[in-house]
């Protein structure tokens, strides 16, 4: 399916996933609009793609939502997908563990989520299409020491995600999950160097990822892609 003249939003977009989801989308056509915490990086990006937009905010304010979906409609006159993307990773064990950040790491990893998501929603219910995407991870499918709370985060968007495709099957909106493993991308910065991960095990390049929302949005009306899961060809568990 052509997608060619859509529009779609993209949540955590100046880096990794969202930026090279945008690089990819923009080339097939779509118009982008872009929404992160830095409106430089987010005007660096589109600069550089087709037609794009730019929409900073904290993915956690409860009035982003409804600001995204009314930018989309002024600067484009339409939507019709959104990539739920922005997320951040915080580990550690019982002992060491930031309770504060993990907590903070569950209110942008799922609660924003849920929030952008009913809000475009309800707008693609009410005009009979659309397209949610949103970006889960093997951590979502098995568990890792350490990773618990991260786990339970991409745990619960792998069930929202699934309830919802199943409530809307028929209506003319889908929705989908992309579950990247390991991937070079910012969530690793903050990581000590000796628990990051080792290359050789493999790691995806975000390009990766962005080909895979691709190929999920250009499937046909009539076929369901409920989970696209891209690992490394190396990385072994």
């Amino acid at each position: 399916m052509s997608l060619e003249g859509q529009v779609i939003i993209i949540t955590g977009a100046s880096s990794g996933i969202g930026k090279a989801t945008a690089g990819v989308l923009s080339r097939t056509g779509m118009k982008c609009l872009l929404t992160g915490r830095s409106v430089e990086k987010l005007e660096s990006l589109a600069a550089t793609l087709g037609e794009a937009a730019v929409c900073a905010g904290d993915i956690t304010d409860p009035q982003l939502p409804e600001r995204l979906i009314a930018t989309a409609q002024e600067r484009f006159g339409r939507l019709d997908a959104l990539f739920n993307n922005a997320g951040i990773m915080n580990i550690g064990s019982v002992e060491e563990a930031d309770i504060e950040a993990l907590c903070h790491m569950i209110r942008v990893n799922y609660e924003a989520l849920v929030r952008m998501s009913y809000h475009a929603l309800r707008f693609f219910r009410k005009q009979g299409r659309g397209f949610l995407i949103n970006t889960s991870s093997l951590a979502g499918l098995k568990t890792f020491p350490r990773f618990g709370v991260y786990n339970g985060t991409k745990f619960a968007v792998e069930a929202l995600t699934d309830s919802l495709r199943m409530e809307l099957a028929g209506t003319g909106v889908r929705v989908a999950a992309v579950a990247p493993g390991r991937t070079r991308t910012h969530l690793f910065d903050h990581w000590p160097e000796d628990q990051r991960f080792d290359p050789a095990d493999g790691m995806l390049d975000p390009e990766a990822i962005a080909n895979a929302v691709r190929f999920v949005l250009e499937q046909p009306e009539d076929v369901a892609i409920p989970r696209m899961l891209v690992m490394p060809s190396r990385q072994p568990t």
